[in-house]
C-alpha cells in the first residue's frame, strides 16, 4: 500500500483563456464557471483518473475565488466532494496595484489589512472543517502587489510597511489559532517591474528580520516552493530548494515549471511566467529526491495555466498529466542508488552520473505513461 501523496489543484487553472496576445473565450465552457463548480469538476473529471493513493487539495484566492456570500457553499462542496482545502491566499493584486501592504500610501496599507485579515477569518471560521487532520492549509502571500517602478530611496521605507504588515497579520492569526502554515511566495516581476522579496534568499531573510524585530516565531513560517519563479529569474531551483529545506522553510509547494528543462518546451530564463505543470525530467527527479530525502510531505500544488490554445477537454488533461507526472518523478528519485552515485562523484566519473540520471528520465517517462494509460 503506498504511503498516500498531497497534491492540491488551483481555481485559477480553469479559466476561458489568457487574453492579451492570445483568445480570451478558448475555452466557452468555463466563461464563467463558480468555485463550486471548478470544484465539482475536480471531483467529476480529474479526481477519477488518479491513483487512490493521491489525496487532493484546493487552493484559492480571497475576495474573487471565495469570499463572504460563497464560502459556505464552497465549503459543503469540499466535503461532499472529499477535497481538502491546501492553500488559501488573499488575492489583492487586482485590487490595489501601489505595493499593497509595502504602499507609502496609508489608505491602501488599511485596506490591504483589513482584505488578509478576511482571509484568514474566512479560513478559519467557514473553513476549519475542510482542513486535513495531518496536512494544515497554508496561508500564501503572494508579492504581485509589493512592486514598484521607480528607483528611489523610499523602497527602504516600502519594506518597512511590508514588515509591519505582515508582522500584524502573523500576530492576528495568532489569536485565531496559530495552526496555519506561513508561506511568502517571493517573484521578481510581475504586475510590476520589480518586486519586493524577488528571490527564496531574500525571502528567508525576511522571515529572521521578522523575529529578531517583532518577536515573530518562525514554527510554521517558510516560502511558498515556486520551481517557475526561480527559473524565469536564471536562478537554480535545485538549488534554491536546498536553501528552503535546510532552513527548514519549505512548508508548501507549486510544482510549475517554465518547461525548459525538458528540451521540448519553450521558456526558461528571461522568459514571463509561463505556468506549465509539471514535466518527466531529470531536473525534476532530481528535485523530488532532495524533497524526498529531507522528509517534506505537504501539499504539492499544480499552480499551473492550461495553454493558450487547449479545448477543455485538454485543459483538464493537463492537470492530470502534472500530477501524474510528478508522480512517476517521485517513483523514480525512490529508486536512485546515491550511494553509487556519489562514489562515482567521489572517482570524479560523472560521465557515469549522467548515464544514471539519464536512465532514470527513461524510466520515468515509462511511468508516466503506465500511469496515463490507466487513468
Amino acid at each position: 500500500m503506498k504511503k498516500p501523496s498531497f497534491h492540491s489543484v488551483c481555481a485559477w487553472t480553469f479559466n476561458a483563456g489568457k487574453g492579451g496576445f492570445t483568445p480570451g473565450n478558448i475555452r466557452p465552457d468555463w466563461q464563467h464557471l463558480t468555485t463550486v463548480e471548478k470544484l465539482t469538476l475536480i471531483h467529476s473529471r480529474i479526481a477519477p483518473r488518479l491513483p487512490e493513493h493521491i489525496i487532493l487539495g484546493f487552493e484559492m484566492h480571497y475576495d474573487y475565488e471565495f469570499n463572504e456570500h460563497n464560502a459556505s457553499h464552497i465549503s459543503d462542496t469540499l466535503l461532499k466532494t472529499g477535497i481538502y482545502l491546501a492553500m488559501s491566499t488573499p488575492g489583492l493584486h487586482p485590487h490595489v496595484g501601489f505595493g499593497g501592504p509595502a504602499s507609502l500610501d496609508p489608505k491602501e496599507r488599511a485596506f490591504s489589512d483589513r482584505y488578509a485579515k478576511k482571509t484568514l477569518d474566512l479560513t478559519y471560521e467557514v473553513f476549519k472543517k475542510n482542513w486535513h487532520e495531518t496536512h494544515t492549509p497554508t496561508l500564501v502571500l503572494w508579492n504581485g502587489s509589493w512592486g514598484y517602478d521607480l528607483g528611489t530611496p523610499l523602497i527602504k521605507q516600502m519594506m518597512h510597511y511590508l514588515k509591519q504588515g505582515i508582522a500584524d497579520l502573523v500576530q492576528y492569526e495568532a489569536h485565531l489559532g496559530g495552526e496555519l502554515y506561513w508561506g511568502l511566495e517571493p517573484k521578481p516581476n510581475e504586475g510590476h517591474p520589480a518586486m519586493l522579496l524577488p528571490t527564496v534568499a531574500s525571502a528567508i531573510a525576511f522571515w529572521y528580520k521578522l523575529a529578531s524585530e517583532f518577536g515573530i516565531s518562525l514554527e510554521k513560517k517558510g516560502i511558498n516552493k515556486e520551481i517557475g519563479h526561480s527559473e524565469m529569474i536564471g536562478l537554480d531551483a535545485l538549488v534554491d530548494t536546498v536553501e528552503e529545506l535546510d532552513h527548514g522553510m519549505m512548508v508548501h509547494a507549486h510544482l510549475n515549471s517554465q518547461g525548459y528543462n525538458d528540451g521540448i518546451l519553450l521558456g526558461g530564463p528571461g522568459k514571463y511566467d509561463i505556468d506549465n505543470g509539471v514535466r518527466v525530467n531529470g531536473f525534476n527527479i532530481a528535485l523530488a529526491k532532495i524533497m524526498m530525502n529531507s522528509g517534506y510531505s505537504r501539499w504539492k500544488g499544480h499552480d499551473m495555466q492550461p495553454r493558450p490554445y487547449d479545448n477543455e477537454q485538454q485543459a483538464i488533461d493537463r492537470v492530470v498529466r502534472s500530477i501524474l507526472s510528478w508522480e512517476a518523478c517521485e517513483e523514480v528519485a525512490e529508486t536512485l542508488d546515491l550511494a553509487n552515485m556519489e562514489n562515482r562523484m567521489v572517482n570524479r566519473d560523472s560521465a557515469g552520473v549522467e548515464d544514471m540520471m539519464m536512465d532514470a528520465v527513461s524510466d520515468a517517462i515509462k511511468r508516466f505513461q503506465l500511469l496515463m494509460k490507466s487513468s
